[in-house]
Protein backbone atom coordinates (compact mmCIF):
# COMPACT_ATOMS: atom_id res chain seq x y z
CA UNK A 1 0.00 0.00 0.00
CA UNK A 2 3.02 2.45 0.77
CA UNK A 3 4.49 1.96 -2.07
CA UNK A 4 1.46 2.38 -4.78
CA UNK A 5 0.64 5.29 -2.08
CA UNK A 6 3.97 7.15 -2.86
CA UNK A 7 3.92 6.23 -6.53
CA UNK A 8 0.79 8.10 -6.94
CA UNK A 9 1.88 11.21 -5.14
CA UNK A 10 4.89 11.44 -7.33
CA UNK A 11 3.20 11.34 -10.61
CA UNK A 12 0.70 14.14 -9.20
CA UNK A 13 3.36 16.56 -6.96
CA UNK A 14 2.83 19.31 -8.48
CA UNK A 15 -1.06 19.31 -8.32
CA UNK A 16 -0.13 20.04 -4.60
CA UNK A 17 1.14 23.32 -5.19
CA UNK A 18 -1.44 26.43 -4.48
CA UNK A 19 -1.71 29.82 -5.90
CA UNK A 20 0.64 29.52 -8.92
CA UNK A 21 0.76 27.01 -11.47
CA UNK A 22 4.12 25.82 -11.66
CA UNK A 23 5.81 24.79 -15.18
CA UNK A 24 4.80 20.89 -16.00
CA UNK A 25 8.06 18.91 -16.90
CA UNK A 26 7.16 18.66 -20.36
CA UNK A 27 6.61 22.36 -20.76
CA UNK A 28 10.24 23.19 -18.94
CA UNK A 29 12.70 24.64 -21.44
CA UNK A 30 15.89 26.44 -20.91
CA UNK A 31 16.87 27.03 -17.42
CA UNK A 32 13.70 25.82 -15.78
CA UNK A 33 14.54 22.44 -17.87
CA UNK A 34 18.15 22.39 -16.84
CA UNK A 35 16.96 22.90 -13.01
CA UNK A 36 14.06 19.76 -13.24
CA UNK A 37 16.42 17.53 -15.06
CA UNK A 38 18.75 17.92 -12.26
CA UNK A 39 16.69 17.76 -9.14
CA UNK A 40 15.12 14.41 -10.53
CA UNK A 41 18.52 13.07 -10.83
CA UNK A 42 19.73 14.19 -7.81
CA UNK A 43 16.96 14.10 -5.41
CA UNK A 44 15.21 11.36 -6.73
CA UNK A 45 12.05 12.67 -7.78
CA UNK A 46 11.32 16.80 -8.83
CA UNK A 47 10.49 18.05 -5.66
CA UNK A 48 7.40 20.22 -5.33
CA UNK A 49 9.52 22.66 -2.57
CA UNK A 50 11.65 23.17 -5.80
CA UNK A 51 9.48 22.76 -8.68
CA UNK A 52 6.68 25.41 -6.89
CA UNK A 53 9.44 28.43 -8.01
CA UNK A 54 9.53 27.75 -11.74
CA UNK A 55 7.28 30.82 -12.57
CA UNK A 56 10.48 32.62 -11.62
CA UNK A 57 13.34 30.56 -13.33
CA UNK A 58 16.50 32.50 -11.29
CA UNK A 59 14.81 32.07 -8.31
CA UNK A 60 13.97 28.51 -9.18
CA UNK A 61 17.61 27.71 -9.72
CA UNK A 62 18.96 29.30 -6.31
CA UNK A 63 16.54 27.92 -4.68
CA UNK A 64 17.90 24.68 -5.85
CA UNK A 65 21.70 26.03 -5.83
CA UNK A 66 21.25 26.59 -2.17
CA UNK A 67 19.54 22.91 -1.23
CA UNK A 68 21.64 21.27 -3.83
CA UNK A 69 25.40 22.36 -2.55
CA UNK A 70 24.39 22.21 1.56
CA UNK A 71 22.41 19.79 1.75
CA UNK A 72 23.03 17.06 -1.26
CA UNK A 73 26.69 17.91 -1.98
CA UNK A 74 29.16 15.56 -0.40
CA UNK A 75 31.35 17.22 2.51
CA UNK A 76 32.64 16.49 5.69
CA UNK A 77 29.20 16.08 7.50
CA UNK A 78 27.41 12.84 5.95
CA UNK A 79 24.20 12.77 4.99
CA UNK A 80 22.45 11.48 7.63
CA UNK A 81 23.81 14.45 10.24
CA UNK A 82 22.54 17.34 7.80
CA UNK A 83 19.07 15.76 7.57
CA UNK A 84 18.96 15.96 11.03
CA UNK A 85 19.38 19.75 10.86
CA UNK A 86 16.87 20.09 7.82
CA UNK A 87 14.21 18.18 10.48
CA UNK A 88 15.17 19.95 13.33
CA UNK A 89 15.02 23.54 11.26
CA UNK A 90 11.46 22.33 10.30
CA UNK A 91 10.41 21.54 13.31
CA UNK A 92 11.21 25.22 14.80
CA UNK A 93 9.66 26.58 12.18
CA UNK A 94 6.21 24.36 12.53
CA UNK A 95 6.69 22.86 8.95
CA UNK A 96 5.71 19.47 8.67
CA UNK A 97 5.45 18.75 5.43
CA UNK A 98 9.64 19.29 5.21
CA UNK A 99 9.51 16.97 8.87
CA UNK A 100 8.07 14.82 6.84
CA UNK A 101 10.03 14.49 4.20
CA UNK A 102 13.47 15.06 6.09
CA UNK A 103 12.69 13.27 8.97
CA UNK A 104 11.56 9.98 6.63
CA UNK A 105 14.62 10.65 4.32
CA UNK A 106 16.83 10.38 8.05
CA UNK A 107 14.99 6.90 8.70
CA UNK A 108 15.85 5.85 5.64
CA UNK A 109 19.72 6.26 6.21
CA UNK A 110 19.66 5.85 10.03
CA UNK A 111 17.18 3.41 11.01
CA UNK A 112 15.61 2.75 15.15
CA UNK A 113 13.96 5.05 17.15
CA UNK A 114 15.91 8.34 16.61
CA UNK A 115 13.75 8.52 13.29
CA UNK A 116 11.11 8.08 15.34
CA UNK A 117 11.84 10.99 17.78
CA UNK A 118 12.75 13.69 14.68
CA UNK A 119 8.98 12.55 12.80
CA UNK A 120 7.11 13.13 15.90
CA UNK A 121 8.72 16.33 16.46
CA UNK A 122 10.37 15.06 19.44
CA UNK A 123 14.08 15.76 18.96
CA UNK A 124 15.33 16.11 22.61
CA UNK A 125 14.19 12.23 22.67
CA UNK A 126 17.02 11.81 20.54
CA UNK A 127 19.35 9.34 22.35
CA UNK A 128 23.18 10.11 21.10
CA UNK A 129 23.97 13.35 22.68
CA UNK A 130 25.77 14.71 19.56
CA UNK A 131 23.08 13.86 17.27
CA UNK A 132 20.57 15.58 19.91
CA UNK A 133 22.67 18.61 20.53
CA UNK A 134 22.47 19.23 16.75
CA UNK A 135 18.62 18.57 16.53
CA UNK A 136 17.99 21.37 19.22
CA UNK A 137 20.27 24.17 17.85
CA UNK A 138 18.56 23.29 14.40
CA UNK A 139 14.99 23.69 16.55
CA UNK A 140 15.50 26.57 18.64
CA UNK A 141 18.32 28.53 15.75
CA UNK A 142 15.45 31.32 15.67
CA UNK A 143 16.28 32.34 18.60
CA UNK A 144 19.16 34.90 19.51
CA UNK A 145 21.86 32.64 21.14
CA UNK A 146 21.65 29.43 20.09
CA UNK A 147 24.67 28.59 19.10
CA UNK A 148 25.57 25.62 16.62
CA UNK A 149 27.78 22.47 18.55
CA UNK A 150 30.10 22.74 15.29
CA UNK A 151 29.22 26.57 13.40
CA UNK A 152 30.15 25.00 9.54
CA UNK A 153 29.20 26.64 6.40
CA UNK A 154 27.47 22.94 6.02
CA UNK A 155 25.55 22.74 9.14
CA UNK A 156 24.52 26.63 9.00
CA UNK A 157 24.31 26.13 4.90
CA UNK A 158 21.59 23.51 5.72
CA UNK A 159 19.44 25.62 8.12
CA UNK A 160 19.83 28.63 6.05
CA UNK A 161 18.26 26.52 3.77
CA UNK A 162 15.33 25.24 5.33
CA UNK A 163 14.61 28.55 6.98
CA UNK A 164 13.63 29.67 3.75
CA UNK A 165 12.12 26.55 2.36
CA UNK A 166 9.98 25.89 5.10
CA UNK A 167 8.38 29.51 4.19
CA UNK A 168 8.18 28.58 1.18
CA UNK A 169 6.01 25.60 1.86
CA UNK A 170 4.35 26.97 4.42
CA UNK A 171 3.27 29.43 1.98
CA UNK A 172 2.58 27.23 -1.05
CA UNK A 173 2.21 23.63 -0.12
CA UNK A 174 -0.18 21.79 2.60
CA UNK A 175 0.95 20.09 5.22
CA UNK A 176 2.44 16.67 4.28
CA UNK A 177 3.81 15.71 0.90
CA UNK A 178 1.49 12.62 0.65
CA UNK A 179 -1.94 12.74 -1.16
CA UNK A 180 -4.79 13.91 0.97
CA UNK A 181 -6.64 10.75 0.50
CA UNK A 182 -4.15 8.75 2.24
CA UNK A 183 -6.25 6.71 4.69
CA UNK A 184 -4.87 7.34 8.23
CA UNK A 185 -4.27 3.52 8.32
CA UNK A 186 -1.93 3.93 5.63
CA UNK A 187 0.45 6.97 6.53
CA UNK A 188 3.04 4.72 8.78
CA UNK A 189 3.46 2.47 5.78
CA UNK A 190 3.70 5.22 3.21
CA UNK A 191 6.10 7.25 5.43
CA UNK A 192 8.29 4.94 5.81
CA UNK A 193 7.83 3.91 2.29
CA UNK A 194 8.91 7.61 1.01
CA UNK A 195 12.09 6.97 3.61
CA UNK A 196 13.52 3.92 1.38
CA UNK A 197 12.34 5.88 -1.99
CA UNK A 198 14.78 9.03 -0.89
CA UNK A 199 17.58 6.44 0.63
CA UNK A 200 18.07 5.65 -3.08
CA UNK A 201 18.98 9.39 -3.59
CA UNK A 202 20.57 10.15 -0.41
CA UNK A 203 23.42 7.49 -0.69
CA UNK A 204 24.51 8.68 -3.94
CA UNK A 205 27.42 11.38 -3.47
CA UNK A 206 26.89 14.29 -5.27
CA UNK A 207 30.29 16.32 -6.45
CA UNK A 208 30.42 19.84 -5.08
CA UNK A 209 29.89 22.77 -7.15
CA UNK A 210 27.85 21.08 -9.90
CA UNK A 211 25.00 23.58 -9.63
CA UNK A 212 27.35 26.67 -9.97
CA UNK A 213 26.86 26.79 -13.61
CA UNK A 214 23.21 27.79 -13.30
CA UNK A 215 23.98 31.04 -12.58
CA UNK A 216 26.49 33.76 -12.85
CA UNK A 217 29.24 34.87 -10.21
CA UNK A 218 28.05 37.34 -7.34
CA UNK A 219 30.30 38.84 -4.68
CA UNK A 220 30.21 37.00 -1.55
CA UNK A 221 29.20 38.96 0.96
CA UNK A 222 30.02 40.11 4.64
CA UNK A 223 26.62 37.99 6.09
CA UNK A 224 28.40 34.90 4.01
CA UNK A 225 30.86 34.92 7.03
CA UNK A 226 29.55 31.19 8.49
CA UNK A 227 30.87 29.83 4.84
CA UNK A 228 34.32 30.70 4.75
CA UNK A 229 35.48 27.36 5.42
CA UNK A 230 33.97 26.12 2.27
CA UNK A 231 34.60 28.32 -1.02
CA UNK A 232 31.78 26.03 -3.01
CA UNK A 233 29.33 26.93 -0.47
CA UNK A 234 30.45 30.43 0.00
CA UNK A 235 30.33 30.79 -3.67
CA UNK A 236 26.51 29.09 -4.34
CA UNK A 237 24.86 31.34 -1.69
CA UNK A 238 26.29 34.01 -3.38
CA UNK A 239 24.87 33.50 -6.51
CA UNK A 240 21.84 32.90 -5.16
CA UNK A 241 21.65 35.57 -2.59
CA UNK A 242 21.93 37.78 -5.67
CA UNK A 243 19.31 36.66 -8.62
CA UNK A 244 16.62 36.44 -5.59
CA UNK A 245 17.99 40.09 -4.18
CA UNK A 246 17.55 40.92 -8.06
CA UNK A 247 14.09 39.64 -7.96
CA UNK A 248 13.25 41.64 -5.09
CA UNK A 249 13.96 44.59 -6.36
CA UNK A 250 11.94 43.81 -9.40
CA UNK A 251 9.08 42.09 -6.91
CA UNK A 252 8.86 44.43 -4.10
CA UNK A 253 8.63 48.02 -3.97
CA UNK A 254 11.35 49.65 -1.27
CA UNK A 255 9.02 50.97 1.02
CA UNK A 256 7.99 47.40 1.81
CA UNK A 257 11.85 46.05 1.79
CA UNK A 258 12.54 48.54 3.99
CA UNK A 259 9.65 47.58 5.98
CA UNK A 260 10.28 43.98 6.29
CA UNK A 261 14.36 44.59 6.87
CA UNK A 262 13.47 46.74 9.79
CA UNK A 263 10.59 44.57 11.66
CA UNK A 264 13.37 41.40 11.06
CA UNK A 265 15.72 43.56 13.22
CA UNK A 266 13.38 44.32 15.96
CA UNK A 267 12.21 40.19 16.24
CA UNK A 268 13.19 37.86 18.46
CA UNK A 269 12.49 35.14 16.14
CA UNK A 270 9.21 33.76 17.84
CA UNK A 271 5.94 32.71 16.77
CA UNK A 272 3.65 35.60 15.82
CA UNK A 273 0.73 33.93 17.64
CA UNK A 274 -2.86 33.49 16.10
CA UNK A 275 -3.95 37.21 15.72
CA UNK A 276 -2.51 39.11 12.66
CA UNK A 277 -2.89 41.89 14.16
CA UNK A 278 0.89 42.83 14.37
CA UNK A 279 1.03 42.79 10.38
CA UNK A 280 -1.59 45.16 10.20
CA UNK A 281 -0.29 47.82 12.66
CA UNK A 282 3.13 47.39 10.25
CA UNK A 283 2.08 48.13 7.29
CA UNK A 284 0.10 51.28 8.35
CA UNK A 285 3.42 53.20 7.27
CA UNK A 286 2.72 51.50 3.41
CA UNK A 287 0.61 53.66 0.60
CA UNK A 288 -2.76 52.19 0.22
CA UNK A 289 -1.59 50.47 -2.80
CA UNK A 290 1.59 49.31 -0.90
CA UNK A 291 -0.18 48.10 2.60
CA UNK A 292 -1.63 44.14 1.24
CA UNK A 293 2.18 43.77 -0.94
CA UNK A 294 3.42 44.95 2.69
CA UNK A 295 1.02 42.76 4.51
CA UNK A 296 2.21 39.21 2.10
CA UNK A 297 5.87 40.26 2.15
CA UNK A 298 5.65 40.59 6.34
CA UNK A 299 4.08 37.56 6.80
CA UNK A 300 5.95 35.44 4.66
CA UNK A 301 9.21 36.22 6.65
CA UNK A 302 7.94 36.11 10.04
CA UNK A 303 4.51 33.94 10.07
CA UNK A 304 3.87 32.43 7.10
CA UNK A 305 1.72 29.90 8.35
CA UNK A 306 -0.80 33.01 9.00
CA UNK A 307 -1.50 33.72 5.02
CA UNK A 308 -4.61 32.34 3.85
CA UNK A 309 -6.32 33.08 0.17
CA UNK A 310 -7.27 36.27 0.98
CA UNK A 311 -3.59 37.43 1.58
CA UNK A 312 -2.54 36.01 -1.19
CA UNK A 313 -5.96 37.54 -3.29
CA UNK A 314 -5.21 41.15 -2.04
CA UNK A 315 -2.12 41.36 -2.99
CA UNK A 316 -3.02 40.23 -6.67
CA UNK A 317 0.09 40.00 -8.25
CA UNK A 318 0.93 37.71 -11.14
CA UNK A 319 2.85 34.27 -10.73
CA UNK A 320 6.35 34.78 -11.07
CA UNK A 321 5.64 38.38 -8.95
CA UNK A 322 4.47 36.36 -6.56
CA UNK A 323 7.17 33.84 -6.20
CA UNK A 324 9.83 36.16 -6.37
CA UNK A 325 8.32 38.52 -3.09
CA UNK A 326 8.02 35.39 -1.15
CA UNK A 327 11.35 34.40 -1.66
CA UNK A 328 12.42 37.69 -1.03
CA UNK A 329 10.97 37.96 1.83
CA UNK A 330 11.43 33.73 3.23
CA UNK A 331 15.33 34.92 2.47
CA UNK A 332 15.78 37.74 4.31
CA UNK A 333 13.91 36.10 7.25
CA UNK A 334 16.47 33.13 6.59
CA UNK A 335 19.56 35.20 6.59
CA UNK A 336 18.65 37.06 9.83
CA UNK A 337 17.80 33.71 11.47
CA UNK A 338 20.89 32.38 10.54
CA UNK A 339 23.03 34.91 11.41
CA UNK A 340 21.50 35.79 14.88
CA UNK A 341 21.33 32.04 15.77
CA UNK A 342 24.95 31.71 15.07
CA UNK A 343 27.15 34.38 16.02
CA UNK A 344 23.78 35.98 18.59
CA UNK A 345 24.55 39.54 15.72
CA UNK A 346 22.61 40.43 12.34
CA UNK A 347 25.03 41.61 9.57
CA UNK A 348 23.91 43.62 6.91
CA UNK A 349 21.39 42.41 3.97
CA UNK A 350 23.18 43.40 1.31
CA UNK A 351 20.54 45.60 -0.05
Amino acid sequence: MGGTVIRAALRSALNQVQYVDPVRPRRARGLVASVYQRVEREFGMLAPPVALHSPAPAVLAASWMMLRESLLARGELDRATKEVVAAGVSVGNGCPYCVEVHSATFGGLVHGPAADALSTSRVEDLADDATRALALWARDSAFPGAEPPKPTAETVGVAVTFHYLNRMVSVFLGDSPLPPNVPAGAHGAATRFLGRFMRSSAIVEHRPGDSLELLPPAPVGEDLWWAADNSTIADAFARAYAAIGEAGDRAVPADVRALVIAQLAEWDGRPKGVSRAWVSDAVSVLSPREKPIGRLALLTAMAAYQIDPSVVDDADLPDSTLIELTSWSSLAAARRVAAVAAQGKTPGHGE
